[in-house]
């Protein structure tokens, strides 16, 4: 297989805010490429993205799905491409990552009543991130208040003057059913079936449409000398050479083209998928990125290094060369009721065939390719290989999570480079309804994790905790545990990880005397136990003439370890503890590191309730940016929190950055109130900072 062949396929990521049309455009571009019989409609849930029950009771995208569809260009090319149809949700804001991290092309997806929303603004900074190409596209055109300007204003506004209209809509709202193509400056006019033929653009448009003309191609011939002198000498470059022209600064990120359509009435359909297949980058012009670690040999025939190193290991590019070494991007992972694990994967370079074997290199699991195919929504379409470059997937891949590596390798790690994993959020307890449920939750959790990288499972005492980026994305992991798994849940707040500390530093004897016959149990330890500012625990040795043998020693630190994991006078675990043993007694025949380790504990345990305990409570570094327009309200809303604003700063974008201390029993719906109070502006990041003393929950001495 050559180049030739890899050139053919792309990957379009299908981005932007929840409700602005990815899904109806994704079944437009399938039905009008005859992928499918008919388009489906996500309200009655017979779309092919959009298959999953959850999302059907919803109706809204969850996770991402698979469409594949085969188009002749105009020049005759024919092209295959594979849509990944993101959510736009922020609870799933992971998936559109993932989409953004195997696309070849990003069509950002903009309703023309919405207009730019939070959700665009993510999908766009995140493509900006990983340096994916763009093109947006302005859909819901035929709904009631679209209004294609002033969209596309608010996206210059917000994203630069480089977004250049190459379409216009003729007549919006009912009467939506043309567009005006600005490059080739004629208007294509759209019947019921969503085939146009080709008018004379109506006299109401043409100055409008022809100032763009004329703006888009000076922008373009500006980048070549020679397309500059030709065009000031006279000489207009044909639509093809525009084309040609914009392709190259798609590629390169100069320039982000804005089209329009319906998905609905399937209006600009095919002249966009005509423009997917021109502008969008084939993968042999762009190097895909992986992070070898330090501990593996050089990394794959085709590579190069990249600028970045560091512990993890370096990142290295990736030529699409299908001649190359084996290397496969695994890039998300589903439970099929019917075939069991499904690995969605973008092969990096080489070609894949059925049953090759290959190693995960993120892993170390060993891997057979039982079976290859693409996806559409839920159907499996088999093929006999899949070249670099290509997106499909395949079955019982046990050993590949999400976000692993394939290679030939025998040995060495890597893993793909990936946006820097979002942070969760918001968190939910999590109990089983019965005893049976109890013993599978641990596995069906750690598959539903290995699908899901933005999901965490952590414990919190006895409780088992499971977090997110919302309380949406939480709400449907509980579902699939169910219907995927059969492990039935409830869920409840999660309780506070509270710890006390001593109150003052005091003194305390602990001793065991215990005789019953044979041998005995003694030891009698004299302690100084006091608190650490710094938290932690730390022991101090201060015997002097072996009053305490050397070999208890480390029963007695065990001792003390032990008193504080147990709990203090409030029941919750001790820290920030120094306790120094500087006094004691033993018995020749009687002592043991059990003895010891009991009397320490009891002589902590004295001295906790002999000085009192001081409650300590979780808190977090909560990290807020907004619009400065939002700024006082967040800041007031932290205050009220609790919160210690420790930094207000401003963001690269003229974001407000703040920066605030908030103790964790105050953030339990603090994602979905920001959102309510920002609008869903405001980006969030909560990470563990620690304990402080918590207001007015303290444990006093009280002398007897």
């Amino acid at each position: 297989m050559d180049a030739a062949s890899t050139n053919r396929h792309r990957t379009v990521a299908l981005v932007g805010a929840s409700g602005s049309g990815k899904t109806t455009l994704t079944e437009a571009l399938l039905r009008r490429a005859g992928a499918i019989p008919r388009a489906g409609r996500v309200e009655d849930g017979s779309t092919v993205t959009d298959h999953e029950p959850e999302e059907i009771a919803r109706g809204i995208s969850l996770g991402l799905a698979l469409g594949t569809l085969t188009w002749t260009c105009p020049d005759g090319a024919v092209r295959t491409l594979t849509l990944a149809d993101a959510p736009g949700h922020p609870d799933f804001a992971g998936a559109m990552d993932t989409a953004l991290a195997v696309a070849d092309l990003a069509l950002v997806v903009v309703s023309a009543v919405d207009g730019v929303q939070p959700g665009t603004r993510s999908a766009w900074a995140t493509a900006e991130m990983l340096g994916v190409p763009r093109l947006v596209v302005v859909t819901q055109e035929d709904r009631a208040r679209a209004d294609f300007r002033r969209v596309l204003a608010e996206l210059r506004e917000a994203f630069g003057e480089h977004l250049w209209p190459i379409e216009l809509p003729l007549g919006e709202e009912q009467s939506f059913h043309a567009i005006a193509d600005v490059l080739g400056e004629h208007a294509l006019v759209y019947d019921d079936e969503g085939r146009h033929h080709e008018e004379d653009l109506p006299p109401e448009v043409v100055d409008e449409e022809h100032r763009m003309h004329v703006d888009v191609t000076e922008e373009l011939v500006s980048h070549d000398d020679e397309q500059l002198d030709a065009y000031l000498s006279g000489r207009e470059p044909s639509a093809a050479d525009l084309e040609r022209d914009l392709a190259r600064e798609v590629a390169t990120g100069e320039a982000v083209p804005v089209v329009v359509a319906s998905g609905v009435t399937a209006t600009g359909v095919d002249r966009l998928t005509d423009l997917l297949c021109e502008l969008a980058p084939a993968p042999t012009e762009r190097d895909s990125r992986i992070v070898v670690g330090s501990a593996a040999p050089d990394a794959p025939a085709g590579t190069h290094h990249g600028g970045e190193d560091g512990d993890a290991g370096r990142t290295v590019a990736v030529a699409a060369d299908p001649s190359g070494e084996p290397l496969v991007h695994i890039f998300r992972t589903v439970v099929d009721p019917f075939v069991g694990q499904v690995s969605m994967l973008k092969v990096l370079s080489g070609t894949v065939r059925t049953s090759d074997r290959l190693r995960n290199a993120t892993t170390g699991a060993d891997e057979r390719i039982h079976g290859l195919f693409r996806l559409q929504g839920k159907e499996h379409i088999p093929v006999g290989e899949l070249a670099a470059g290509d997106v499909g997937a395949a079955a019982k891949l046990g050993g590949s999570p999400s976000g692993t590596l394939l290679w030939s390798r025998p040995a060495g790690q890597a893993r793909p480079f990936l946006p820097p994993p979002r942070q969760p959020v918001h968190a939910a307890s999590l109990v089983p309804t019965s005893q049976s449920d109890d013993e599978r939750m641990p596995t069906a959790l750690a598959r539903l994790v290995a699908e899901d990288l933005t999901l965490v499972v952590d414990r919190v005492g006895e409780a088992t905790v499971l977090r997110g980026l919302g309380d949406a994305q939480l709400a449907v992991a509980v579902e699939r545990l169910a219907r995927v798994f059969g492990v039935h849940v409830e869920t409840g707040p999660v309780p506070m990880a509270y710890r006390e500390t001593i109150a003052r530093p005091t003194q305390a004897e602990g001793k065991v005397k215990k005789q019953s016959g044979g041998h005995g149990q003694f030891a009698v330890v004299q302690l100084r136990v006091g608190p650490l500012p710094e938290g932690g625990f730390e022991f101090v040795d201060s015997v002097v003439g072996g009053t305490v043998p050397r070999q208890y020693i480390s029963a007695v630190e065990k001792g003390a370890r032990d008193a504080m994991a147990a709990g203090g006078p409030l029941g919750h675990p001790v820290v920030g503890l120094r306790v120094e043993v500087y006094d004691g007694r033993s018995h020749s025949v009687d002592s043991s590191d059990m003895a010891f380790r009991v009397a320490t504990a009891a002589g902590v345990k004295a001295a906790l309730a002999e000085a009192g305990t001081v409650l300590l409570e979780p808190v977090a570094t909560v990290t807020v940016t907004v619009p400065p327009d939002h700024q006082g309200a967040v800041l007031t809303d932290l205050s009220g929190r609790r919160g210690h604003v420790s930094a207000t700063e401003l963001a690269d974008d003229g974001r407000a950055r703040l920066v605030a201390t908030v103790p964790e029993a105050e953030l339990s719906r603090y994602v979905l109130d920001l959102r309510s109070l920002t609008g869903g502006r405001a980006e969030l990041t909560i990470r563990p900072a620690g304990y402080e003393r918590a207001p007015g929950r303290s444990r006093p001495h009280t002398p007897s």
